[in-house]
C-alpha cells in the first residue's frame, strides 16, 4: 500500500506544509544550507509514501536496491541472514534513512529491513532522487550532512561499547532502548545480536541487573525498575 508524497501546483495545503518541515527536520541541520520551499516540493514529490505493519518487510537482504527509505513514523529493524539463522545489526526509528549505500552504489541491499511495529515511510527512488540531487545542490549536501550524523552515532556507539564489560553493554543498552515507561521491548536474542554477545552471557547480565533490582523481565519484555541505577551500571 502507498500513498503519493504531497504534491505541486497550487499553494501548499495545511498536510503539504507539515510534510515539508518535516523533511527539513529530518536531512541534516536547519541553521545553515536552508531549504529552499521549491527544494521541500521538489524532494517531497520524488517520493511516495509507503505503510508496512509489523513484520512485514521494506527490503530484503540481497535484492535489488532500487530505492532509499526515510522513516517517519515507527521502528525498523535490520538484520542480515534468514529466518533460520539472522543477526540484528541495528533498530532505527523516526528520522532515519535506510538503504542508500545500497541504492547509491546500484549494489543489492546488504540487509533486510523488518518492521517492528507499523511503519510509515517515505520511498525516494534512485532514478528520481539521483536527478533531483544533480540539479539542487543544497539537498544534496543536506542529505550527506544527515549521513554523516547517522555514521557519527554508530561510531559513538561502537566506541562507547570498546572496554566496557558485557553488564556495562547490557545496562547501556536498556537504558537507550527504553520508552517512557521504563519498557525495553527487545528479546534477549535481539539483545544479543546487537551487541555481538552469545544470547547466554546477555541472559546472565539480564539475570545479574534483575538480581539487584535494576529491571524486571517478562516475555520480550524488559522494564527498568530503577533507571539510574541502570545507568551507574552501564557506567561501571
Amino acid at each position: 500500500m502507498s500513498d503519493p508524497a504531497p504534491g505541486a501546483g497550487g499553494p501548499p495545503t495545511r498536510l503539504e506544509i507539515q510534510h515539508y518541515a518535516w523533511l527539513a527536520r529530518t536531512f541534516g541541520r536547519t541553521d545553515y544550507l536552508l531549504l529552499s520551499p521549491e527544494d521541500l516540493a521538489a524532494l517531497g514529490d520524488a517520493g511516495a509514501y509507503v505503510r508496512k505493519v509489523a513484520g512485514t518487510h521494506l527490503f530484503r537482504e540481497g535484492e535489488p536496491a532500487p530505492a532509499a527509505y526515510v522513516i517517519r513514523e515507527g521502528t525498523v529493524e535490520l538484520y542480515r541472514g534468514d529466518r533460520s539463522r539472522s543477526m540484528v545489526v541495528s533498530r532505527t526509528g523516526a528520522g532515519s534513512v535506510i538503504g542508500d549505500i545500497a541504492m547509491f552504489r546500484s549494489e543489492p541491499y546488504l540487509q533486510s529491513a523488518r518492521a517492528v511495529d507499523d511503519v510509515v515511510a517515505l520511498r525516494l527512488d534512485r532514478d528520481r532522487l539521483l536527478p533531483l540531487l544533480l540539479q539542487r545542490p543544497v539537498i544534496a549536501l543536506r542529505w550527506l550532512v544527515a549521513g554523516l550524523g547517522q555514521l557519527e552515532r554508530t561510531q559513538r556507539r561502537v566506541l562507547g561499547l570498546m572496554h566496557r564489560t558485557l553488564l556495562q553493554q547490557v545496562a547501556g543498552l536498556l537504558v537507550d532502548e527504553a520508552d517512557p515507561r521504563g519498557e525495553v521491548h527487545l528479546s534477549q536474542a535481539t539483545i544479543a545480536g546487537l551487541l555481538g554477545a552469545s544470547r547466554q552471557s546477555v541472559n546472565e547480565a539480564i539475570a545479574e541487573l534483575r538480581g539487584r533490582g535494576i529491571v524486571e523481565t517478562g516475555y520480550r519484555m524488559i522494564r527498568l525498575v530503577d533507571p539510574a541505577a541502570a545507568a551507574a551500571a552501564a557506567h561501571g
